[in-house]
């Protein structure tokens, strides 16, 4: 099973601090080592997407790019022999968007033809490699594209929200077209760097947590002693992180999302769920 987190923060200065304090609190291996890792954040107008090999250790702060960044979204899975690092590491990523996909869809090899079918063609070319994430990922975008909302900068998240969890519904709807009986996995996350989206279809959980600012950080130096007077205090009470994690060290302090359930998170850090399965 893969692993995916994601944050999206009030201050992208400290988005690396933010990082830092989940560092005792998700995991970024599941019990099947990975080794295809990827990472995207942002920089402003630009999307920056990391992908490497990776067998050994992999720590948060290490996913911290050089740069601030408003959201970050990382993924890790075990690629089987054949398929190319390139073209199969998540999140995958177009425009803004940047999407994850923690799961696997059951009876993919008889699905993959009549959900590409249903993309238009500029769409199905940019479906590369083998996995069932990527194309989920262009059902996605087909979804945004409908609507005329791809690169609206004022999508809300509600809107991004009801499109994620409508791709994994139209996904479920064509497996029972085509008798697959077997429940997928479609754990969903997207973000264009303004709103964050995760939805639950499945049995395995999926988990939020809202960070509230705190005027400590080891990393900055900032103590509960440091003067008030110094803009870095200020900084570090005012930020406000929403996360969400596949796997945790441990569950306190995190909400588990119910299935069937989208997690939505706009501009503003308010969270909210939308039900349905």
């Amino acid at each position: 099973m893969s692993v995916v987190l994601a944050a999206l923060t009030s201050d992208p200065n400290l988005l690396r601090c933010e990082l830092h304090r989940l560092s005792s609190q998700v995991l970024l291996q599941a019990e099947q080592r990975s080794n295809a890792v990827g990472v995207g954040a942002y920089a402003q107008d630009e999307v920056l997407l990391r992908r490497f090999a990776s067998d050994g250790e992999l720590t948060v702060d290490s996913l911290a790019p050089p740069h601030e960044s408003e959201a970050l979204l990382f993924h890790a899975a075990r690629l089987p022999l054949g398929l190319s690092l390139e073209d199969n590491t998540q999140p995958f990523r177009a425009r803004r968007w940047l999407f994850a996909h923690q799961g696997s869809v059951k009876g993919f090899e008889q699905l993959r033809a009549p959900l590409l079918e249903s993309l238009p063609d500029h769409l199905q070319r940019q479906v590369r490699g083998g996995t069932d994430s990527e194309v989920l990922f262009a059902l996605f975008l087909r979804q945004l594209r409908d609507v005329g909302r791809t690169d609206d900068p004022r999508l809300e998240a509600r809107v991004a929200g009801r499109l994620l969890a409508d791709t994994a519904r139209e996904v479920a709807k064509v497996a029972t077209e085509k008798g697959v009986t077997r429940a997928s996995t479609l754990n969903l996350v997207a973000t264009n760097g303004f709103v964050l989206a995760a939805c639950r279809f499945g049995e395995e959980p999926l988990f939020y947590t809202r960070l509230e600012g705190s005027a400590e950080c080891e990393l900055c130096g900032v103590t509960p002693g440091t003067p008030e007077t110094q803009p870095a205090v200020g900084a570090h009470r005012r930020r406000r992180t929403v996360v969400v994690a596949s796997h945790l060290k441990r569950p306190s302090g995190w909400v588990e999302l119910p299935q069937g359930t989208t997690l939505v998170v706009g501009q503003d850090l308010q969270v909210a769920h939308l039900n349905g399965a």
